[in-house]
């Protein structure tokens, strides 16, 4: 089977069009072709947002899983409510050890919590069509009955209201379609998959 590089990608230009909290970048280039030769030269809008962290916080003690609701701008479109059900989240900034450390201090920052054993789930890219951002998801073992109320950095502009459910509650949620951004779903049906083998008595 084939296989391309980076090395089979030419990028001919690349210019900045907007810099700020979403920076967007216009790329001219042409790659490989599967049959042969190089495609046409075509241009690509692509957002470099960074990457982040996800951490799904579950009490393997209690069965009971810690989601979080904040407003989000994405959402505005949204019939019901532009205020999501999610779970722990965070940009990894230069400055971040790895994904892990990162997921370590939002996990406090917004849930009031500290993992007694953090999980490597999977990463992600969220939309690679046009945005650079990869998600890095965590299952953390947490003690459910020390979660925070409200969480979040007013410095951040964060809001954040936390509830602690049954996990059967929160599936429920999940069946609805009241869990509806990627990262959430992905990181609780990972859970789904692999909570016996993680937490087996």
């Amino acid at each position: 089977m084939q296989t391309f590089k980076h090395a089979d990608v030419e990028i001919l230009e690349r210019t900045l069009e907007r810099r700020g909290f979403l920076s967007i970048f216009r790329y001219r280039l042409r790659h490989k072709l599967f049959a042969g030769g190089w495609s046409a030269t075509f241009d690509r809008e692509l957002m470099e947002r960074g990457h982040a962290a996800v951490v799904i916080p579950y009490d393997p003690q209690r069965d009971q899983l810690v989601l979080l609701e904040q407003f989000r701008i994405g959402a505005m479109s949204d019939s019901t409510s532009p205020w999501l059900l999610e779970f722990v989240a965070g940009m990894i900034d230069a400055s971040d050890v790895d994904a892990e450390a990162v997921a370590h201090r939002e996990l406090f920052e917004e849930a009031g919590l500290r993992a007694q054993h953090m999980h490597y789930a999977l990463s992600y890219y969220s939309s690679p069509g046009g945005c650079t951002e990869k998600i890095s998801i965590y299952v953390a073992e947490v003690d459910s009955s020390e979660a925070a109320t409200l969480g979040g950095l007013a410095t951040e502009n964060e809001d954040i209201r936390v509830h602690v459910l049954p996990r059967t509650d929160v599936e429920q949620l999940l069946e609805q379609g009241k869990i509806n951004n990627a990262a959430s779903v992905i990181g609780l049906q990972w859970l789904q998959l692999h909570r016996s083998r993680l937490f087996s008595t």
